[in-house]
């Protein structure tokens, strides 16, 4: 790969996911303190991520697969989520807010996939290379809450310029995206069109290999309890009464680096099975860290949970990225990302949401504060089921890294 291409899919990256980060984690306490948010708004809140994945494969089996180009599209999506983030950003209550940030996810979303799909065209050897470039995004992740933390947003509530600084960093990536490298359609559009054609349900071809079937059931499963942590961890560190609590969050991003450049090795010695069981095996350690975790004597129970993030993001969601893009057929890389996209962050986490916020305001308490131990043992539970079935169901599988 040319330096040039690695520094421009460096930057695109970088702003994608700074973008995310810079509003989603903390949108948790930003509702509860602005508009007195119950459980089921935020889960409402949350859920847009949800809805957004799963119209992207939908999106990106008609645009991306077929007709325009992928970076032009991205350009585009960004550009119209500036002005939806500017708009949530201002809003003056949870219904005003609400439809901004529907909107917003719905075009946002697809952008995970086409990113990936701009990224793994210019690669050779993706199972290689892919995790180098990825890095810059989870750097972009640790910048937005530095600067969250740096800046007090929290403490002084104040957290709607989280809205206005992604929706900056929009505009910045939507003009940046027309001069990435020439991502063109890798279907012929003069192909006859069908309706699973334009619904980008190509991909769905992949689910007839039955480790990949195991492979995606493990996926929407294991997001079911990824989901507490995104929706309630900023929330849960602000009751306890951590301060700087989204900086100290990017210490899970920093984590992450380190496992993303080492998960090249991993996914070569020990395959796609060893790699997923890892990943989803820290998210049991996690919560029961979570669970037990306080601001006093055990606050290193809260940050090793933290810390943990590098192991359960990146041995799960980038190493399945990569097994799917090694599973995907040549003509439907963009679709086959799509399909994963709605299986992790749509299907899954809808239902997480959905469950996180209904079990939060089970364990509201009269002063305000939540019974936080009921809530994260549950999440703990689901985890441990989802690994015992992955590890009983799914035959391994090798993925050649070449040197």
């Amino acid at each position: 790969m040319k330096a040039t291409i690695r520094v421009q899919l460096s930057i695109m990256m970088f702003l994608e996911f700074f973008i995310w980060g810079a509003w989603f984690v903390t949108m948790g306490t930003f509702l509860a303190k602005a508009f007195s948010a119950t459980g089921g708004q935020m889960a409402m809140a949350y859920e847009t991520q949800s809805i957004g994945a799963i119209v992207a494969p939908f999106i990106i089996g008609l645009i991306a697969d077929r007709y325009f180009s992928a970076q032009k599209i991205l350009g585009v999506l960004h550009l119209l989520g500036a002005g939806l983030l500017y708009m949530a950003g201002t809003s003056e209550n949870f219904d005003t807010f609400y439809p901004y940030i529907l909107i917003y996810m719905i075009l946002y979303m697809p952008t995970l996939a086409l990113v990936n799909s701009v990224a793994f065209r210019q690669m050779k050897d993706p199972a290689k290379d892919f995790a180098l470039i990825r890095v810059l995004g989870t750097i972009g992740w640790i910048v937005a809450g530095l600067v969250i933390g740096f800046l007090a947003w929290e403490s002084d509530n104040v957290l709607q310029n989280t809205f206005i600084m992604a929706a900056g960093a929009a505009a910045l990536l939507g003009v940046f995206s027309f001069t990435l490298p020439e991502t063109p359609p890798v279907v012929d559009k003069t192909e006859k069109v069908t309706v699973r054609d334009i619904l980008g349900l190509d991909a769905l071809g992949m689910l007839k290999d039955k480790k990949y079937l195991v492979f995606f059931i493990a996926s929407i499963l294991i997001c079911i309890p990824l989901a507490f942590y995104y929706q309630h961890a900023n929330q849960y560190l602000n009751e306890l009464g951590m301060e700087g609590a989204a900086g100290k969050m990017t210490f899970g991003q920093m984590s992450e680096i380190a496992f993303m450049l080492l998960l090249p090795i991993f996914l070569k010695k020990y395959g796609i099975k060893m790699t997923l069981l890892v990943g989803m095996l820290a998210w049991v350690v996690r919560y029961l860290l979570f669970a037990y975790g306080d601001a006093g004597e055990n606050t290193w129970m809260l940050i090793f949970g933290i810390i943990l993030h590098g192991i359960c993001y990146d041995f799960f969601f980038v190493s399945g990225q990569i097994y799917t893009d090694f599973k995907a057929g040549e003509k439907f890389k963009s679709s086959a990302q799509g399909l994963i996209t709605l299986a992790t962050y749509g299907l899954g986490m809808l239902v997480g949401f959905r469950l996180a916020g209904y079990i939060t305001d089970l364990n509201a308490l009269t002063d305000g504060g939540h019974n936080w131990y009921d809530i994260w043992v549950l999440p703990a539970g689901i985890a441990g089921a989802v690994f015992v079935f992955f590890l009983v169901a799914f035959k391994n599988e090798k993925i050649e890294v070449k040197e």
